[in-house]
């Protein structure tokens, strides 16, 4: 081994000791990032506590009931707010928060590696199908279903009774007047000092009918 290179070795190996020399205290020193995913889970259970018999069908005066749920796995402790809103198909569509306005709101505040779950009550009032009539020759006649709107006065929601005002025509592919009720998931964010979307949406799809 020639001169030039004997000292390239032996300067590497004296790198490599101090290196290991030093390994603890730059463990101290350099903050390594943080492999571990920080998430939250949010879903919606049945009536019965389970994944199963969520409402769909719903008439006018009946109540149902669901479960909302939380796991945080944010590494700290969490101010969660819940948002409901409830709207047609084509306000809510469980991808993007909806402009709708805020009809009810949980507040949870949840440890790390702590769940958090509320009932869910709901029904709706003043639900209308307002037929579409037409007249010819002083004859009225009242056109097939497919033709008609249907409003839906007020939701109320565990004992709160709110004013929505809402309405969907005939959904002539599925056959039915459709609506949802959805649940936004936001959060304080410490960075932005402020509540921000935590990126979940669950939500129910219900099937309306007058009585």
């Amino acid at each position: 081994m020639k001169l030039g290179q004997y000292r390239v070795t032996i300067f590497l190996m004296i790198l490599v000791l101090i290196l290991v020399a030093i390994s603890p205290l730059l463990a101290n020193i350099v903050k390594f990032p943080d492999s571990s995913e920080k998430f939250s889970e949010f879903w919606l259970l049945g009536p019965e506590n389970t994944a199963e018999n969520y409402p769909f069908n719903v008439t006018d005066g009946e109540t149902y009931k669901i479960f909302v749920n939380l796991n945080n796995h944010m590494d700290s402790s969490e101010d969660y707010k819940i948002y409901v809103k409830f709207g047609n198909d084509t306000q809510i569509d469980f991808a993007n928060v909806s402009s709708l306005s805020l009809l009810y709101e949980f507040q949870a505040l949840v440890d790390d590696e702590e769940a958090w779950e509320s009932a869910v009550t709901f029904g709706f009032q003043n639900v209308v199908i307002q037929d579409k009539v037409v007249t010819v020759d002083d004859v009225t006649t009242t056109l097939p279903i497919e033709n008609s709107t249907l409003s839906v006065g007020d939701i109320t929601i565990n004992g709160t009774v709110i004013p929505v005002g809402a309405s969907t025509s005939w959904n002539s592919e599925n056959n039915g007047f459709y609506f949802r009720l959805s649940f936004e998931l936001w959060h304080y964010d410490a960075s932005l000092k402020e509540i921000s979307f935590h990126d979940r949406i669950v939500g129910l799809h219900l099937n309306m009918t007058s009585s």
